[in-house]
């Protein structure tokens, strides 16, 4: 039996994505949010990880992604980006992590909770 699945999203999570959606799933701007590349190497070393996004199933998206993570890797990040399954729909994860989702507890959330989620960049 192999690692379990952990689902990471990539815009907001990974990716810093302060410059929102621009020019299509091709065009990745913004650099890593700070820490993303040290949790990721250390993931890999427990978890399937696949990469995620909105970006995955459109044309473009998944090679921008891949690049994208080749343009901002420091040395020694080769081995364990060479580990990550870029994703074409969502996986089966044990876990996922995602800045635009909530944790479902059993309990409903109000409305108003939804209309006035934010993002953690956002906030």
């Amino acid at each position: 039996m192999g690692k379990p699945i952990l689902c990471m999203d990539f815009d907001g999570v990974i990716h810093s994505y302060t410059s929102g959606w621009t020019g299509g799933p091709d065009n990745i701007p913004d650099p890593p949010v700070e820490g993303a590349f040290s949790f990721l190497r250390r993931a890999t070393e427990h978890f399937e990880v696949h990469v995620f996004s909105s970006r995955s199933h459109q044309p473009g998206g998944r090679r921008a992604m891949e690049e994208w993570f080749e343009k901002h890797k420091r040395a020694g990040d080769g081995e364990w980006i060479e580990k990550l399954v870029f994703a074409t729909v969502k996986p089966a994860a044990k876990v996922s992590i995602d800045d635009r989702a909530l944790t479902f507890t059993g309990v409903w959330p109000s409305m108003e909770e939804l209309v006035n989620f934010q993002p953690w960049n956002k906030r």
